[in-house]
């Protein structure tokens, strides 16, 4: 289906402390519970360039070195998913950065206790999705095909 509004899309990296305890399959599961639809997915190593280009706005830090050696310790999961508004909803399920501060019930809030490792990353805004997206997969990487559990998600005048 290609509703006005519900394909905004999303990217969500599934880092490598979750890849480490094998908490994938709980962190995808949080996002299909709530009924919003995977169009992209892929393991993948990451590389200097890329995390400079990913964490540019951190590259001053003096924690950055630590971050890319953290970033690059395993593969990630990098993760588009679509729906309405759901840059916004992403981000409510994975909880704040601080992840020992996270809200009870969100992925951080439940998994983590670090800030660095907080077992994802999520888009902060529809504008940075977009650019992430692009970043971490090619056009036919992502897949747009009807999803039959639509009609019981949204509204019908929200579809």
């Amino acid at each position: 289906m290609n509703f006005d509004g519900v394909n905004e899309k999303t990217l969500v990296l599934i880092k490598p402390d979750a890849i480490q305890r094998g908490l994938t399959g709980e962190i995808i599961s949080r996002f299909e519970r709530k009924g919003i639809k995977m169009v992209g997915i892929k393991m993948m190593g990451l590389d200097d360039d890329l995390l400079k280009q990913h964490y540019s706005h951190l590259a001053d830090k003096s924690f950055f070195p630590s971050l890319v050696k953290f970033m690059k310790s395993s593969p990630i999961i990098a993760v588009c998913f679509e729906g309405l508004e759901v840059v916004n909803a992403v981000r409510l399920l994975c909880g704040i950065t601080k992840a020992r501060e996270a809200e009870a019930g969100s992925i951080r809030g439940d998994l983590a206790m670090s800030v660095s490792c907080n077992v994802v990353h999520a888009s902060d805004s529809t504008e940075n999705a977009k650019k992430e997206v692009e970043r971490f997969f090619k056009a036919d990487e992502i897949h747009d095909y009807s999803k039959s559990d639509y009609e019981h998600v949204y509204a019908e005048d929200e579809r």
